[in-house]
Parts: structure tokens; C-alpha cells; sequence
């Protein structure tokens, strides 16, 4: 793919930043209409269920390792040149780190990506929690609590200066990811046959994979082609977050792929709401309520930026070139979501209940 006329008529990050708003707009018109959220498929799981909203997070799980492997294999890109394999990883951040993100998105009811597809549809208790996840993403980056941050990940960090390639380390060959992927989806469509759900849900969520693949594929091809250097990234929410805000509040910021990637996800999921009339005003039921979403989405906030990525960023984006560290923060994720679902959720239902 030549991109070379597109940078020279609009300019290097112009073009980084309208990749990702093409990744987003996937993501968002698909995430919407799939209802695609991790946070759902654990609690699902955590109560014994292997229902609808399991399914479609394997399929679209397994669909971005089907689409990114299979963009590797034919040569569009590479992913040992991602930012996310480049660079040292954190075991004891994506350890911590996706705890706390497995907490924070249960309270939140909701993962960092879905607060952002809710709050375009009209959820105003998404949009409470989803800027106060933005914020506490900053500040866990470049502020008061990058200091915490940086302490935590640097208690146990991967070896050689890179992350983990989990199928280097179990010599395993490059096709392999490609086949783990093709079970994954053998999986989801077997629990998808089971709980009878409809091919325009399935396609939607297959293109919650898609996008990620997309905005690999792209973010590649601008780095093959661009003067300076450009970061090798897909869709995630943690980072992107933050600089989006930071590039509403900074006069001296500049385009990227980050500042592309939440707009386009807000864009998309709003045209796929109003295309369907499920755009609806909501707010919070109560003070206690909104407490426990702010509560959430810090949690969210700093956890994702010390696991190295949200439920999509480390656990879909970066699982899907299987970075180790990815891999492990993902794993935590569910961890966390579980048990805090059987604490505070499950104990409650339990206790109303009881005085029913």
C-alpha cells in the first residue's frame, strides 16, 4: 500500500492521526452494535455462565489474533517492531496493575473501551467515569502518580531490554499464532452456535478484532514510509486517553495516532446508536452509585497505565502479537473482575435476597 501521496499532501502525523480515527471508527461502530465488554464476559464466567457476552469476547479475541497473525505471515507487518515489543516489559505491573484495572472495571461496570462506546450513546454516568479515567491515566503517565507507577513496574521487568514474544519463548514456530488464534475462534463459535446468537452480532464483534489488526497494519505502513519515526500501535485507551485530553488542554500539541484513535471510537459508536435509536440520556441512580464508578475508573485509570495497556490495549491489542507481559495483564484482568464480582456484586445480590 503507497501511502507516500497521502503524506505529502497532508503531512506525516495529519496522516498517523487519521489512521487512527479510521481505527476507531471500526472499533466503535462494531463495539457498539456487538456489545462487545470484558468486564460482562468475566462476571458471565465468575458466575459459572458461558453465555452470549463470553462468546463474543473470544470472538473477538480470536479474531484479532486470526487477522494480526495472518497480516504477519503475508508480510504487512512485523510485529517485533511494535512500541509494545520494542521496549522492556513489566511483569509485576501487568501482575498489579491488571488487578486493578479487573477491580476498577467491575466497580465502573465497564472496561476503559466500553465507558467510551457508552458515553457516545448517551450514558452521562460513562462519560463521569470515563473522564475521570482520563485524568488519573495522566497522572499515573506524567504526574503526581508516575512516581508509584514507575516504583511497581520496576520491581520485575522482562530480560534483554524487550518484551516477551511468548511463541519465541516456546519455540514455537511464526504460524503457530495463527493456528492458536483459529482455536480461539473455534471456541467462540461453538459457544456462539450454542446460545443462538445472530451472524449481524457475530460480524460486529469479528470487527472488534478487525480493527485492532487495522490499526497495526496501518500504524506499520506509515513507519515504513514516514521520515521520522512512527510508533508501531493499535487501539487502546489508556494512553490514548490521556493525550486526547492533554491535546484539548495543550495548545502545544501535536496530531498523532492517539488523537485520531478516541475520537474515532466516540464518532463511530454514536452514528451505530443513532442508526439503531439507542441513543439514550442516562445518569447515575444514586450518590453511592457514582461513587462507586469514580472509585472504578481510577482504579482503571492507574492500573491500566501500569499493566501497559487496558482490557483492549494489553488485552486484545497486545495479546494479539502475543506479547508476554500482555498476556499476563489480561490473565489479571480476569482475575481481578472475578473475584471482585463474588465480593461485592454476588454478595450483594445474595444479601438482598435474603432480606427479600
Amino acid at each position: 500500500m503507497d501511502i507516500i501521496p497521502l503524506i505529502e499532501r497532508i503531512g506525516e502525523a495529519p496522516t498517523a492521526a487519521l489512521f487512527g480515527l479510521i481505527t476507531g471508527l471500526i472499533f466503535g461502530i462494531a463495539a457498539q452494535r456487538s456489545r462487545f465488554c470484558l468486564r460482562a464476559a468475566s462476571v458471565e464466567f465468575a458466575r459459572g455462565l458461558m453465555k452470549d457476552k463470553v462468546a463474543v469476547w473470544f470472538l473477538t479475541f480470536s479474531t484479532a489474533l486470526v487477522w494480526v497473525q495472518g497480516a504477519q505471515l503475508l508480510g504487512l507487518m512485523e510485529t517485533q517492531e511494535a512500541r509494545m515489543m520494542a521496549v522492556p516489559g513489566s511483569w509485576s505491573g501487568a501482575i498489579i496493575g491488571g488487578l486493578l484495572f479487573g477491580v476498577g472495571m467491575v466497580l465502573a461496570r465497564g472496561c476503559s473501551g466500553r465507558l467510551l462506546v457508552l458515553a457516545a450513546t448517551g450514558n452521562l454516568r460513562s462519560v463521569v467515569a470515563g473522564l475521570v479515567f482520563a485524568v488519573v491515566a495522566q497522572m499515573s503517565l506524567a504526574g503526581v502518580l508516575s512516581p508509584a507507577r514507575d516504583w511497581l513496574a520496576a520491581l520485575w521487568v522482562t530480560e534483554g531490554g524487550r518484551n516477551m514474544d511468548l511463541l519465541a519463548a516456546l519455540s514455537l514456530p511464526p504460524s503457530a499464532g495463527f493456528f492458536i488464534g483459529l482455536a480461539f475462534a473455534a471456541l467462540a463459535l461453538y459457544l456462539s452456535v450454542k446460545e443462538r446468537i445472530g451472524a449481524a452480532r457475530l460480524i460486529f464483534a469479528s470487527g472488534v478484532g478487525f480493527s485492532v489488526a487495522v490499526g497495526w497494519v496501518l500504524t506499520y505502513t506509515l513507519a515504513q514510509s514516514a521520515f521520522d519515526p512512527v510508533q508501531i500501535e493499535s487501539a487502546t485507551f489508556s494512553g490514548p486517553s490521556a493525550h486526547t485530553l492533554m491535546f484539548f488542554l495543550d495548545r502545544n500539541a501535536v496530531l498523532e495516532f492517539d488523537v485520531g484513535l478516541v475520537p474515532g471510537v466516540v464518532i463511530g459508536s454514536l452514528l451505530a446508536a443513532l442508526a439503531t435509536r439507542e441513543f439514550k440520556f442516562q445518569g447515575f441512580s444514586d450518590e453511592s452509585n457514582m461513587r462507586r464508578s469514580m472509585t472504578g475508573a481510577v482504579l482503571m485509570g492507574f492500573g491500566a497505565m501500569l499493566a501497559g495497556g487496558c482490557a483492549i490495549g494489553a488485552g486484545v491489542t497486545g495479546g494479539s502479537i502475543f506479547a508476554g507481559t500482555a498476556w499476563l495483564a489480561l490473565f489479571c484482568m480476569w482475575i481481578g473482575a472475578m473475584v471482585t464480582d463474588a465480593l461485592v456484586d454476588q454478595r450483594g445480590l445474595k444479601g438482598a435476597s435474603a432480606a427479600s
